[in-house]
């Protein structure tokens, strides 16, 4: 599975590639305002032509994930990515996680001082019959503000619920030697999010390659399980504390951070 995807995606990456003249994507900076706690929430706002889509930061075996650069910018020294709840894609039999059409990203930035300038690139890929990569440049000067920015806050209401909130239990996982790493299978005590639920298991390695979940309910524990292999077959330290577990549903979607081992 792991080859036949990193195929596909090599395939349909260099099938095309987008036109000055007829863009598939457009991103606008959206002006922000200071958090009580001093940082800087503005926002970028990705629109696509109609029935494109684009990719969340774990995109799936057939998705590219954004990439992020802030060279130029100026007066803030640490960005968070606010991601709000994607959805669930089929590209040729294969799953992926992302946007379609137009998505607002949430960056709270870490104000040093003086007026925020925000300017970088980001790459994404981005798909509709055919896949391809596309950079999209930003540049703006931030004004000053205490008002949150509708659009921004919508945004920061439609991420993934905490745990807590969904009132989910202990988290306990088992990790078991596989063929070409590590099989981890999640046991997430919690009421149902709707419908069919989709788990995506997130290393905080990005070398680590995570397949695309199996989730199954046992009555009121929902257990996922994917296989984590590293690159060239190199041995993995799993620290389970710092798996991300996120929950997609009809309903809502929720954020799990860590887990114990079984009976832990």
């Amino acid at each position: 599975m792991r080859n036949a995807a990193l195929s596909f995606i090599t395939s349909v990456l260099l099938a095309t590639s987008a036109h000055a003249d007829d863009p598939i994507a457009h991103i606008e900076v959206l002006p922000g305002w200071t958090t009580p706690t001093g940082t800087y929430m503005t926002g970028i706002r990705i629109n696509l032509q109609q029935g494109w889509k684009t990719y969340w930061r774990a995109p799936g075996d057939a998705g590219i994930p954004p990439l992020f650069s802030w060279a130029g910018s100026e007066n803030f020294d640490s960005v968070s990515i606010h991601w709000p709840t994607p959805d669930v894609f089929d590209s040729n039999g294969m799953q992926t996680i992302g946007y379609h059409d137009s998505v607002v990203i949430p960056l709270e930035l870490g104000a040093t001082g003086g007026q925020v300038h925000l300017k970088g690139q980001v790459e994404l890929g981005v798909c509709d019959d055919i896949c391809m990569p596309v950079q999209l440049s930003f540049d703006a000067l931030l004004p000053d503000g205490n008002r949150p920015t509708p659009a921004i806050a919508g945004a920061l209401m439609d991420r993934p619920m905490p745990a807590q909130r969904a009132n989910v239990g202990l988290v306990e996982c088992e990790a078991e030697p596989s063929e070409d790493g590590i099989t981890v299978t999640a046991h997430i005590p919690m009421p149902s999010a709707g419908g069919e639920e989709v788990v995506v298991i997130e290393t905080p390695d990005p070398q680590l390659w995570v397949s695309e979940t199996e989730s199954w309910r046992e009555g009121q524990t929902l257990v996922a399980e994917a296989d984590i292999v590293a690159p060239r077959g190199q041995p993995i330290a799993l620290d389970r504390s710092r798996l991300r577990f996120t929950v997609l549903g009809s309903d809502r979607a929720v954020d799990i951070k860590g887990c114990a081992g079984v009976g832990g």
